[in-house]
């Protein structure tokens, strides 16, 4: 067990995955001898060089391109698109190619393909660096999805992302880059297994990412008023963990669904759809879902932090599926 930075536990999940396979490369701007735009592959080049750590041009259709065509012909390769915001630009590659190869094929190719990408809300970065576009790559058949919002999931997921025979995308958060956490030795994190990081019984608060210090926040202050919050981190958003949602929300009856990014065409949405069928009967209350404005992120700070879903907005969510004598106390 050792203790370190969100970041640090990338940089590490990297080299242990550089070190324990060979076709393992890595591709991206500057993520040779600068060590990564944010650091997360510091170091890497002197130890592993240059054939298997290779910085690119500036283009992300082309670094995705690459990555495609060498995972098609026996490697493991991890890409960095250096903003959440750019996948659009690979997203061709990404949507197109590398999660219906499989399919194209009758399964004689896969594409063990990692997407690592930084999403950059929180970071006062404005409207085209600050945007949560997780629900574009988590609409795709082919594709998986993860978000780690501790350093230990950070490791654990990348590296089981890695191993993965399918492309995957791993989403990578700057509002917990500098966080500290314990990281299990050999750690690993299964797939499309979401994770209960406070256990409750009157309302099943989801969230994942940069977003779930806030809802563990949230949930603290709730119960310290008697109003006991579960909070499920999704780690992963394709597949969703249907079973361990409608569990949750088949023991609390209730369900608040925060999230960074707008609303329309969500993940979130996605999880209130889920619940609003599947689990209906088990409802006492109609679900929440927490969202910025639908519009850009702006650019002054104040602004951009009032955008964001802070704690108390969560609270007031929890409130109002929650009786209102008890809400009230």
């Amino acid at each position: 067990m050792t203790r370190r930075k969100y970041w640090q536990a990338i940089n590490d999940a990297l080299r242990e995955e550089l070190g324990r396979d060979e076709r393992v490369v890595l591709f991206g701007e500057d993520v040779g001898a600068p060590g990564g735009p944010f650091g997360a592959t510091k170091g890497l080049l002197s130890e592993f060089g240059p054939t298997r750590v290779r910085d690119t041009p500036i283009s992300e259709a082309a670094i995705t391109g690459m990555a495609v065509g060498a995972a098609m012909a026996g490697l493991r390769p991890v890409v960095e698109i250096m903003f959440l915001d750019f996948l659009p630009l690979a997203l061709d590659q990404l949507a197109n190619q590398a999660a219906k190869s499989s399919y194209l094929s009758m399964g004689h190719y896969s594409v063990p393909l990692t997407l690592r990408t930084f999403c950059g809300a929180h970071l006062g970065a404005g409207p085209q660096h600050s945007q949560n576009l997780e629900a574009w790559p988590a609409s795709v058949p082919g594709l998986k999805v993860v978000w780690g919002s501790t350093p230990a999931d950070a490791n654990g997921l990348l590296k089981a992302a890695i191993r993965d025979p399918d492309p995957v995308v791993v989403i990578e958060s700057a509002r917990l880059w500098s966080t500290r956490g314990e990281v299990p030795d050999g750690h690993v994190v299964p797939l499309g297994e979401a994770v209960i990081r406070r256990p409750g019984t009157d309302v099943t608060l989801v969230c994942w990412g940069g977003m779930v210090p806030r809802a563990e926040a949230a949930a603290a202050a709730l119960g310290a008023g008697g109003v006991s919050v579960e909070v499920l981190d999704l780690r992963s958003l394709l597949p969703l963990d249907v079973p361990r949602i409608l569990n949750s929300v088949s023991r609390t009856g209730r369900l608040v669904v925060a999230q960074d990014a707008t609303g329309p065409g969500s993940v979130g949405s996605d999880v209130v759809r889920i619940v609003a069928t599947q689990g209906f009967g088990a409802l006492r209350a109609a679900p929440e879902l927490v969202t910025p404005p639908f519009a850009p992120v702006p650019f002054p700070p104040p602004l951009a932090h009032a955008y964001f879903p802070q704690e108390s907005e969560i609270a007031a969510a929890v409130r109002r599926v929650m009786p209102k004598e008890i809400a009230a106390g």
